[in-house]
């Protein structure tokens, strides 16, 4: 389980993102951090990441205080940024190099995953276009076959058909004991993967609820999204 006690960030001393937050997340479940741009999403998985260190407070995965950055959680932890770069390499020698990190990775779901995107393992990183490396990292990122996935605005950069591989690419690659929290704005890409709801909108916790336990199932959760922001739905 991720627990988030009494945490206070900015960036600097006049940029408070957030005051005093408290938040647990379950373990198990494709968790939705839903929000509009700028409403500290990313800052709040960089923080559960352990990349961003929070001025008061703490948060904790499993028992383990993520800030001590300890290798029995970093290898069952793995972030995707919205952005990044990867080196002019072949992919296969890239995996050479990250699975060392990673004791659970599964290179028979790499190429499963990459076969979901229509892609393959002979490829060159350098050759790819941007949309095509994120297809490629997501799928590295799943293979590592971490407990816990955190993705930040995976579906930016994807084509409309790349958004669809991209759910049933991450129902290939999920379990009933891996958790994977997608921050997003686009509510959409994500609708027929999430089975847990945050709502973050400035830098509060507007939402924070499993989706099954909701009476709206039979309404868009886009709608949904849209009612809790507009304090029509708590």
């Amino acid at each position: 389980m991720i627990r988030i006690n009494d945490l206070t960030f900015g960036y600097g001393r006049r940029n408070k993102v957030f005051e005093h937050l408290n938040l647990e997340l379950p373990e198990g479940k494709i968790c939705g951090l839903l929000g509009s741009n700028g409403a500290g999403k990313s800052t709040l998985l960089y923080i559960i990441a352990g990349l961003l260190r929070p001025g008061c407070g703490n948060v904790e995965i499993d028992g383990h205080k993520v800030a001590k950055r300890e290798v029995e959680l970093l290898q069952d932890l793995f972030l995707v940024p919205e952005e990044f770069d990867l080196p002019s390499v072949r992919l296969m020698d890239y995996v050479g190099y990250i699975r060392e990190f990673y004791p659970s990775f599964d290179e028979s779901l790499l190429t499963e995953c990459l076969g979901g995107f229509g892609l393959n393992t002979d490829l060159h990183l350098g050759r790819l276009s941007m949309g095509q490396k994120k297809k490629v990292y997501i799928c590295i990122a799943l293979a590592c076959n971490t407990k816990y996935l955190l993705m930040d605005e995976p579906t930016n950069g994807l084509d409309i058909p790349g958004k669809a591989e991209f759910r049933r690419v991450v129902a290939m690659g999920m379990t009933d004991n891996k958790t994977l929290i997608v921050s997003t704005h686009q509510v959409h890409d994500v609708e027929k993967l999430l089975d847990y709801l945050v709502v973050i909108e400035q830098s509060r916790i507007l939402y924070n609820a499993p989706l099954e336990e909701t009476d709206d199932a039979p309404v868009s959760l886009e709608k949904m999204y849209i009612d809790i922001v507009n304090g029509k739905k708590q």
